[in-house]
């Protein structure tokens, strides 16, 4: 934490308070998640009649504005985890009142606890794999149609995650079909004789390919966000030097 106060302090006389208040407001939402946490976990101790039911929840709150901006997506959580953010939501507007938690659910992670056939392993996963996992406690195969409907996950989130689980490193799970690719006619099931050598695996998710006309409009929103930065460097510049030449500033800058 000091080294990181020791740099913020370092950049912001070097380059202003503009450029560093996000810097400043994502460490400041770091510090207070964590305190919040603790918060939290006494809570529940006191509680006698509020449970987690085993879930052990850790919530980092954002503040809107401070972090890059993401589309957030719907996603139905599984109802023991649903209950978990529920009653976390409960504590922490009792605490802020007037604020308004949106759950982040394609940012989030899990450590699930998995038994194939004689083996253990501990999962890491993204939310969205998590939801899709834990279907199969109830169910040996899936139709795609099925994990659609109870997740609700975006489409091409859950082909991705589908794809990660299904042709990845790591085969949690295995299709009807030999296709490296997602199809809505794909039948799915666990895959008890999954073996390695590993007993904590972290499943990564594969990476899409963006569109010319998302990579655009990323390029666009970029800009944008830049734009006010460049203006207020400028700005800088100028009150210092008084006047340059055109060719210096751009170099300045």
């Amino acid at each position: 934490d000091d080294a990181e106060r020791t740099m913020i302090t370092k950049l912001k006389t070097e380059c202003g308070y503009q450029f560093t208040s996000k810097l400043e407001g994502m460490f400041n939402d770091m510090r207070i998640s964590t305190g919040t946490m603790e918060e939290f976990k006494e809570y529940l101790e006191q509680k006698e009649n509020i449970s987690l039911n085993g879930v052990e929840l850790t919530v980092q709150v954002l503040t809107t504005g401070y972090w890059p901006t993401q589309a957030a997506a719907s996603c139905t959580l599984p109802t023991e985890i649903q209950h978990c953010c529920n009653i976390f939501k409960k504590f922490y507007l009792n605490k802020y009142s007037g604020r308004r938690l949106n759950w982040q659910t394609n940012m989030g992670t899990a450590d699930l606890k998995a038994i194939f056939g004689r083996e253990k392993h501990e999962l890491t996963v993204s939310t969205y794999q998590m939801c899709i996992l834990l279907l199969f406690n109830k169910k040996e195969i899936l139709e795609y149609k099925t994990i659609k409907e109870h997740t609700n996950i975006p489409i091409n989130d859950l082909k991705r995650n589908l794809l990660s689980l299904v042709c990845g490193k790591y085969r949690i799970l295995i299709k009807d079909t030999k296709t490296r690719k997602i199809d809505e006619t794909d039948r799915f099931a666990f895959n008890k004789n999954f073996r390695s050598k590993l007993f904590r695996i972290k499943v990564m998710t594969v990476s899409s390919r963006e569109s010319d006309d998302n990579r655009l409009k990323t390029r666009e929103r970029i800009d944008e966000e830049r734009k006010h930065q460049i203006e207020a460097c400028i700005v800088r510049v100028m009150k210092a030097r008084k006047t340059m030449e055109h060719s210096n500033l751009i170099s300045e800058v």
